[in-house]
């Protein structure tokens, strides 16, 4: 850090570089466009960081992120409650919804196993997840965790618990992306895609 840096602005410029996926350029960016704001808009950020971080809190069901008890999916008396799709990440919600195809409820495990990170099953929403499936109203288990080595794993220790409690685990399915060409897929991609075929 350069002795020309005032130093509550490297430390500004440090808190904007632990953001995933910021770099130095783009945290110095960032804070000198925080600097460049009136009080007021400095205020207005500060204020929608600690209303955020004081008010959201995971769903008592599904552990999706939410600021009332139940996030909005678990508390649509119309979705499906017999299916759950279990996914990694909050985003990974927005992301299905967006499809308008599916009308299940969801489970966020925010994270994957992953022993070199030091991310194991007790770090994650798994205990909650059988706690779900332990009432007797779920049928199916969709595991959407992604295609990953950690995704994969995480979704094969996660149906080995689920397997016996007689529900259905099923896997979505990984394949060729619309306007790819199967040149370009890797060996796994077009493994996937083999096996997640459907009848036409």
């Amino acid at each position: 850090m350069s002795s020309y840096n005032v130093a509550p602005l490297s430390r500004l410029i440090e808190q904007f570089e632990r953001l995933p996926g910021i770099g130095h350029k783009s945290a110095q960016r960032l804070a000198y466009y925080v600097l460049g704001l009136s009080k007021e808009g400095a205020q207005n950020f500060a204020d929608a960081i600690m209303d955020a971080h004081e008010k959201i809190h995971y769903c008592k069901i599904c552990c999706n992120l939410t600021d009332q008890e139940l996030c909005p999916v678990c508390r649509n008396a119309a979705r499906d409650k017999s299916v759950i799709c279990v996914v990694e990440d909050p985003r990974d919600v927005i992301a299905l919804e967006r499809t308008n195809e599916f009308n299940a409820t969801y489970h966020v495990l925010h994270g994957a196993i992953s022993p070199l990170s030091g991310v194991g099953p007790d770090q994650l929403c798994i205990k909650e997840l059988l706690a779900r499936v332990n009432n007797g109203e779920v049928k199916e288990v969709i595991m959407a965790t992604n295609p990953t080595v950690e995704g994969e794993a995480t979704a094969m220790y996660i149906s080995r618990l689920l397997k016996p409690l007689g529900v259905k685990v099923t896997r979505l399915a990984y394949g060729i992306p619309v306007g790819g060409d199967l040149e370009y897929a890797d060996e796994v991609t077009l493994t996937r895609a083999i096996e997640g075929r459907s009848e036409m």
